[in-house]
């Protein structure tokens, strides 16, 4: 059977697996969830709060807040609207909670009240609008705004509404612009593009079934950044698949026999590569966030389901098509290929005269942007999650404004029963309490709805939180706080855990990779700390143009822990492109020869892959959630800066400095072929 037959049943059965997939793929949605609970800590108070709420009558419950404000003063006729609001609301969604009529702001311009709506009426995302919609009529000049909890975690779902379609456009077209740019061909970006989309579908499906089998934490973020990794990563392994490709056709007649010396040469480096990525992703894990330990092996399914497929699938459609798919550069076998200088031999030519200065000017330079770390690092309040500020953010500033003994986001007391009376009147009297209230009753818990005097999210409301969960319990033992403030001092304690935990075990994870692949100890441990100095110089640029270009109000709790896994995990990818073929061209040429020939055949190859996977990243800055956009900008311009200084300075530079030593205590044999033949810049994409 003859390889082109063979290529076609691989196409053919790629074909049917595909088509069995399809439907798994499709059904992703049916298991995402972004519930609270799906973000926060196993064992924080705030989810045990939440998950006690349920057991009561009604089930968890949304608390809104409805705020008038006219700035010359409230009017009979506000007061008499707001007054039909309230009883038009309580009677919808069959809640007695709450206040009698409408509160009045102590300065007369302000109205508001709290409506609960419990949990027959489903997720506050699904009748937010109908709820609005209800007191949209209301006299000229009279601001009305709904807020609260319940609208908070509305306008965020809603962020997300229709976000899975435009990310996959976006990115397509992204990678499709980049491609047509790489290779210059009308036809051959459509090989890797058909691959990557297929890749797509089986990670889809891949991660349903962990989903479903395994009950792994699914939820908006995480298939996000799936879409851009598989996008991403697969378009970097086509783009080293056919520079190795191409290289063998000039010398090979066989197209057949040419992939398959390709993918004999770039297969193990590909292959270390999605390890170091896979394994990066699966110590989240470790993480006591559920939002981050799904997102691990949601990210590892989608690496090797991307490997399986660029692999497989694209060499298959690169050998059916032949050479022809390379048009109008079509490459034939050249027995002279005549030398020609290129920019990369320039590159390397000059670091080679200087390699101590060059060393030196990178670090600078990244020391420079690590300069950035010393601006705002506070973590973003429920309020500043959204790019463009919704209604309910805009609610909770009139609400701090008029009203100053209820500017908090109301907290969630579980309490047993019998202790319910003490422990209200433990909260009312909490100096950080402007006022408490007692609520539903189930078979062994009560509820008390607490609202902080302090603007929700920051230090003094925090303090207020932490001194309630350090008195309830002493006067009623299994009383926990919680609600939306409560939740996010919960994420901000355990991201803190999780960054201490997972980080040093990523490192260790990528190092042992990376031995493993270069048989070597010295080596792995000098590119991990250029990448770890990679990583904080672009956190630190990051932090600083957020503060001052974007004017965001500080970094996502996620953002240092997942930036670093890209960051690393990534950046170490180009780092094993470079340093594998450096080593394997050092056993014929020698070290010092091997690193600048593997820089002269490998530059431009993995800058087009550099300049993919940051493209693909930066799609996300164009999406409406902050956490989103931090991530994207900061892994794009890490992987640019990696790309383009780290990989292409400093570690050829650090690797003419150590000389043999860098493949210490492997000794590299003497070379065979002292004299390297420099490149032809036809042979790689630039």
């Amino acid at each position: 059977m003859g390889m082109k037959t063979r290529a076609w049943l691989l196409i053919g059965l790629w074909i049917a697996v595909l088509a069995a997939l399809t439907p798994f793929a499709g059904s992703l949605d049916d298991v995402k969830s972004d519930k609270e609970t799906d973000y926060l800590p196993a064992a924080a108070q705030s989810t045990l709060a939440a998950e006690l709420e349920a057991t009561l009558p009604g089930g968890t419950s949304n608390v809104l807040l409805v705020v008038y404000q006219r700035d010359t003063g409230v009017t009979d006729a506000d007061r008499a609207t707001a007054t039909a609001h309230y009883a038009a609301l309580r009677a919808k969604y069959g809640t007695e909670s709450g206040p009698p009529q409408p509160l009045t702001a102590n300065d007369g311009q302000a109205l508001m009240y709290p409506v609960i709506v419990d949990q027959s009426h489903g997720e506050s995302a699904e009748y937010i609008e109908e709820f609005r919609a209800m007191v949209a009529e209301h006299p000229q000049g009279l601001t009305v705004q709904v807020t609260g909890p319940g609208a908070l975690g509305a306008d965020f779902e809603g962020a997300f509404e229709g976000i899975d379609e435009r990310l996959l456009l976006v990115t397509a077209l992204v990678v499709t612009v980049i491609l047509l740019l790489t290779y210059r061909s009308p036809l051959l970006w459509l090989v890797p593009l058909i691959s990557v989309a297929a890749a797509n579908i089986a990670s889809m499906a891949a991660v349903y079934g962990l989903a479903k089998v395994f009950d792994v934490t699914v939820n908006d973020q995480s298939a996000a950044v799936l879409t851009i990794l598989v996008f991403g990563v697969g378009t970097d392994y086509a783009l080293l698949i056919v520079a190795r490709y191409r290289e063998e056709l000039h010398h090979r007649s066989d197209v057949a026999g040419a992939m398959l010396s390709a993918l004999r040469t770039s297969v193990p480096a590909i292959a270390a590569s999605a390890a170091t990525v896979s394994l990066g992703l699966l110590c989240l894990l470790a993480a006591d966030m559920n939002s981050a330990a799904g997102m691990g092996p949601v990210g590892a399914a989608g690496i090797v389901c991307t490997l399986l497929v660029m692999v497989t699938l694209f060499p298959a459609l690169l050998v059916v098509c032949g050479r022809w798919i390379f048009w109008p550069r079509i490459p034939h076998v050249q027995n002279n290929i005549q030398s020609k200088a290129t920019l990369w031999d320039r590159i390397g030519t000059n670091i080679a005269r200087r390699p101590v200065v060059s060393a030196l000017a990178s670090v600078a330079v990244l020391g420079l942007l690590s300069l950035g770390l010393l601006g705002n690092t506070d973590a973003l309040s429920r309020a500043d999650q959204f790019v463009q500020t919704p209604e309910s953010v805009e609610g909770t500033k009139t609400l701090a404004a008029h009203f100053p003994d209820r500017a908090g986001t109301p907290l969630l007391i579980m309490t047993p029963n019998g202790s319910r009376d003490a422990v209200l009147r433990a909260a009312e009297t909490d100096p950080g309490i402007g006022a408490a209230e007692a609520g539903r009753t189930g078979p062994e818990f009560s509820e008390i709805t607490a609202i902080p005097r302090d603007p929700a999210d920051s230090p003094a409301e925090y303090a207020t939180i932490e001194r309630l969960r350090s008195a309830l319990p002493d006067l009623a033992p299994g009383t926990v706080v919680g609600g939306p403030s409560a939740s996010n001092l919960d994420i901000a304690t355990s991201s803190e855990r999780d960054r201490w935990v997972v980080i040093p075990l990523v490192l260790l994870v990528v190092t042992i990779v990376l031995g493993l692949l270069l048989r070597s100890i010295a080596a792995p441990i000098g590119l991990v700390l250029t990448v770890v100095l990679s990583f904080g110089s672009a956190l630190g640029a990051s932090v600083f143009l957020f503060e001052h270009l974007f004017g965001f109000e500080g970094l996502d709790s996620g953002l240092i822990l997942l930036a670093f896994l890209f960051l690393v995990a990534l950046g170490v990818d180009y780092n094993i492109f470079l340093v594998s073929r450096a080593r394997e061209e050092a056993q014929r040429h020698g070290t010092r020869a091997g690193i600048l020939r593997s820089l002269s055949v490998t530059g431009g190859v993995i800058t087009s892959a550099g300049i993919v996977l940051a493209a693909t990243f930066a799609v996300l800055v164009t999406l409406p959630l902050v956490s989103l956009a931090q991530i994207g900008f900061t892994v794009a311009f890490g992987v640019l800066l990696d790309t383009l200084l780290v990989r292409s300075i400093l570690v050829p530079a650090l690797t003419l400095i150590a000389g043999p030593r860098v493949w210490w205590p492997s000794q590299m044999p003497e070379p065979t072929q002292p004299h390297p033949a420099t490149r032809d810049p036809e042979l790689l994409p630039l």
